[in-house]
């Protein structure tokens, strides 16, 4: 119809944080400090920038900073006892970023795979594409809401679910690397790769069930070092950093040195 304003353009990601995104120096737990610098660059990356994309952004975040269920599992609890432990540590996570967020004036919403309706809504797919569509940051809880899976694999379920175009996994380096950067000073980052390169060299980006649903379903993988300062606003905005993933890669690329 003639006269009508056209739609702001958005871009909306799902962003993977681990756990240990939250530790301070003990190693344990949520810092209030280190939840205060993570919010406050979450804020950054959504803020409205004139002649920019909106952005939506959806957030996983694990619980390994508070239970591993996998560890725990080892130590001989039952793995699905130990795996909804996880989830509820994720729970804690996801409250707690979400307070630290509507601190700074950002509107989230925590939605839970298992259902407690005093901390947090349901997970309905509809329900939460509306959130988006409104600026509210959602946060995912609790997993997939079943044992034996990670919240790798949540975040890539939740990414297509709510159609994101590109899920981002925030890390403590600055991408893929074809070694172990940490034993080898010759390691080499990988500046894009194909879904099939990565599982022929074993690179191990992302838990093999959530590697396998973004490639199966064509969803780009972007690795990048989320303890760089304004990082997380570079990527969440399309910065062309880390490492992506990408099924149509042509040829391995890597990083310049």
């Amino acid at each position: 119809m003639s006269g009508e304003t056209p739609a702001a353009p958005t871009r909306r990601v799902l962003l993977k944080l681990s756990g240990e995104a939250l530790v301070g120096q003990s190693g344990y737990g949520i810092d209030p400090e280190v939840l205060d610098y993570v919010a406050c660059e979450i804020v950054a990356a959504v803020a409205d920038i004139p002649d920019a994309p909106r952005i939506e952004l959806g957030i996983v975040v694990g619980g390994g900073n508070i239970f591993r269920g996998l560890s725990a599992s080892a130590r001989g609890t039952d793995r699905a006892t130990a795996d909804y432990m996880g989830m509820l540590a994720t729970v804690m996570n996801a409250v707690a970023l979400s307070d630290a967020l509507e601190k700074h004036g950002v509107v989230t919403r925590v939605l839970s795979a298992i259902e407690m309706s005093q901390l947090a809504e349901p997970y309905i797919r509809r329900r939460a594409m509306r959130h988006l569509e409104k600026g509210r940051v959602c946060i995912f809880a609790a997993g997939t809401g079943n044992p034996f899976f990670t919240t790798d694999t949540a975040a890539a379920l939740r990414a297509m679910e709510v159609g994101a175009e590109v899920l981002l996994k925030g890390t403590k380096v600055a991408g893929v690397y074809d070694k172990d950067p940490a034993k080898h000073a010759d390691a080499r980052r990988y500046h894009r790769v194909s879904f099939t390169e990565a599982l022929e060299k074993d690179l191990r980006v992302m838990d093999a069930t959530a590697f396998a649903l973004c490639r199966d379903n064509d969803l780009p993988i972007v690795v990048f070092d989320m303890t760089e300062s304004g990082s997380i606003r570079r990527v969440v905005r399309g910065a062309d950093i880390g490492t992506m993933i990408t099924t149509s890669a042509q040829e391995t690329r890597f990083a310049e040195v």
